[in-house]
């Protein structure tokens, strides 16, 4: 899958702006793959630090208390039981250790000294959008004896049916996020390479990372950015079930929101788009975004000093107009 770049347009609507998704799968019926040429991804163990709780973590930042270099982790969940789709609405909880090699909720025994087993650190969950993506705010991971730095994740579908437990592996070698990570002292990652453990011989990793591999970009003084797709076995779907896939508004998210938020909109065909916002009185917030898409994912991004939105719920309405008819279609959203 190819990676591309965030392209921004202003849009000459107050507080609005619709951008083109990076990670993106092309969603049209006919560039859809069969489900038989859909990638995999290993499943791996989930222990022995699996989250207690993971329904109780819903969080978007999961750095809690810790320090360490910024790291944005970026993941696409694909649907392998229906042409490599996005998945939207699946469940994915991630966990990693600390810059030490330290987990939350677990310690004070030989395998891990420092005991932190009333703290839930580094651990969240969260709910694909429309587009299968979900977005973490963590630092980067340190290692400990016998594992490669790693991240883990499981995902399940909206029942809370388990899907898929796996591991995501990082890029070693000269000049890699992982090397120049743990040479920065001064950001308090003080092991080094000495006694590290690779992939190659990891008891994970070792029989290869070909579908666990991520994308790490970035620097040290700016922190990274980790982007990695999975594919899970989601539900099948008809052709019927797949046009409505791909031609809907996204949940917003993150839902609540502080400051901004954004809405998937996917596009089966070119449309005329016009979006509004509503207080629950039935007043309009802002002027209306009406505007031509093309075919294909977009975002659009609110952003509450823009809207000069206060605190409460409000009600984003879209209407889409193409050769099919017109279409009309509204969801709830939460300012904090």
């Amino acid at each position: 899958m190819e990676r591309k770049d965030f392209i921004k347009n202003g849009l000459g609507f107050l507080g609005m702006v619709v951008t083109a998704p990076a990670l993106l799968r092309s969603k049209t019926m006919q560039d859809n793959k069969a489900a038989s040429d859909c990638g995999s991804t290993n499943s791996e163990t989930a222990g022995p630090f699996p989250t207690h709780t993971p329904s109780a973590l819903v969080n978007t930042n999961i750095v809690s208390d810790r320090n360490g270099i910024p790291l944005t982790i970026n993941l696409t969940i694909n649907n392998a039981n229906a042409g490599c789709a996005a998945f939207e609405g699946a469940i994915v909880d991630i966990w990693h250790c600390d810059k030490d090699g330290n987990y939350s909720e677990y310690g004070g025994t030989g395998m891990q000294p420092a005991n932190y087993t009333n703290l839930h650190f580094l651990r969240g969950r969260q709910t694909t959008n429309a587009g299968g993506q979900v977005s973490f705010t963590s630092i980067f991971p340190g290692w400990y004896n016998g594992r490669a730095t790693h991240i883990h994740v499981h995902i399940y579908n909206a029942s809370g049916n388990s899907l898929l437990v796996t591991q995501i592996a990082f890029p070693e070698g000269t000049g890699s996020a992982v090397t120049l990570v743990n040479a920065s002292t001064a950001n308090g990652y003080t092991k080094g390479m000495n006694g590290y453990t690779y992939n190659a011989s990891d008891n994970v990793f070792s029989d290869g990372v070909a579908n666990e591999m991520s994308v790490v970009s970035g620097t040290v003084a700016d922190g990274f950015t980790l982007a990695h797709t999975l594919f899970a076995a989601g539900p099948t779907l008809s052709v019927n079930d797949t046009t409505a896939v791909l031609s809907q508004l996204g949940q917003n998210y993150p839902n609540p929101f502080a400051d901004k938020t954004t809405i998937p909109l996917q596009l089966l065909l070119a449309s005329r788009v016009t979006l509004q916002v509503y207080d629950l009185n039935g007043r309009m917030i802002g002027k209306a975004l009406n505007q031509q898409f093309s075919q294909g994912n977009h975002s659009i991004v609110l952003e509450k000093a823009a809207l000069k939105l206060a605190s409460g719920y409000y009600i984003y309405k879209v209407k889409i107009e193409n050769a099919d008819g017109i279409f009309e279609q509204h969801k709830k959203m939460l300012v904090e």
